[in-house]
């Protein structure tokens, strides 16, 4: 019993220790001729493999960067970090817009049809068309 109430105890101090992520979607303007992509069609965006839409990034210390990157292009921030000063240095990119924060993303893509971005699924609303959810 004294086994089973610690085990329980480990538990519940783990869970609370863990932060909740947010499920992330990506997000375009409403106008936008997409209605769904693919998780590779999204990370080429994000990535620098395309340029038919506009990427619009979270801050590094935003911990939805780094959930997003993971999910949708299996990367961590330094290996995306890397790979994009590579592309901006060799002249075969530019850097993707940032913004503050979710709300900030949701407004740059709501002004911009070739805009894209990721935001909590908890802050979609009509300004925005969501075309891919990361899990």
């Amino acid at each position: 019993m004294k086994a089973l109430i610690k085990t329980s105890i480990a538990a519940a101090a783990l869970a609370l220790a863990l932060p909740a992520m947010a499920e992330v979607v990506v997000v375009v303007n409403p106008k936008a001729s997409e209605s769904s992509m693919t998780k590779d069609q999204v990370a080429a965006f994000f990535l620098g493999k395309s340029s038919a839409m506009t990427p619009v990034d979270q801050p590094e210390s935003a911990a939805i960067r780094a959930e997003f990157y993971k999910k949708v292009t299996d990367k961590d921030a330094s290996q995306v970090k890397s790979l994009w000063s590579k592309l901006v240095f060799t002249g075969k990119a530019t850097m993707p817009k940032e913004a503050a924060d979710s709300a900030a993303v949701k407004k740059a893509v709501a002004s911009d049809p070739k805009a894209i971005g990721y935001i909590e699924k908890s802050a979609v609303d009509g300004s925005v068309k969501v075309i891919y959810s990361a899990q």
